[in-house]
């Protein structure tokens, strides 16, 4: 019986994985194949991302939607490899880091969210690896270790770090996690 459930388990993710495959070849779109196509990248090369691309990362993340336009968040990314050296193994050994604040009283958050996937889509198209965090983020605000990294943030007064998204060159590539169609409901 252990057997059955356990194969019966291997059989619906594999099929999963198949199923999310051939859904997302089924479109010539570039956008639809950039959302199929991103994964959690957890290594990275030991190369900083050019400048130009960072750039193009913040700014398609702050072209994302927000609340009535408010564009209630701020954007740090750090470059300062002597900023990042006391903090690059709570962020996967990432050469670049994008740090998205929001408001603290929690109102916003949606908004920081949609911002950080804007990032990481433009990330991918740009053959980039990123991962979102929010582990590291009581280290890197309170640990004697991080001390002067969110001071270097300049975050804004009433703002607090939200979550943190390592980027940089992939030094792996990761197969697609299945994913559950049936949390989709058509209402017809």
């Amino acid at each position: 019986m252990k057997y059955v459930k356990l194969l019966s388990c291997l059989f619906l993710a594999v099929a999963s994985v198949l199923s999310v495959s051939a859904q997302s070849k089924k479109y010539d779109n570039e956008v639809i194949k950039t959302i199929m196509a991103r994964r959690s990248v957890r290594k990275y090369l030991d190369k900083p991302v050019e400048h130009e691309k960072l750039e193009a990362v913040a700014l398609a993340g702050i072209n994302a939607p927000s609340a009535m336009n408010r564009q209630n968040w701020a954007v740090r990314i750090v470059e300062d490899q002597k900023l990042l050296a006391d903090v690059k193994g709570m962020c996967r050994n990432a050469p670049n880091l994008i740090c998205v604040c929001a408001p603290a009283d929690g109102r916003f958050d949606l908004d920081a969210g949609l911002m950080g996937e804007n990032m990481m889509l433009a990330a991918q198209s740009l053959g980039l690896g990123t991962c979102i965090q929010t582990g590291p983020i009581r280290f890197l605000t309170t640990d004697e270790k991080a001390k002067t990294f969110p001071d270097s943030l300049d975050i804004p007064e009433g703002f607090k770090l939200l979550y943190v998204i390592s980027i940089g060159y992939p030094d792996e590539k990761p197969d697609a996690k299945p994913r559950d169609t049936s949390k989709v409901k058509y209402i017809k």
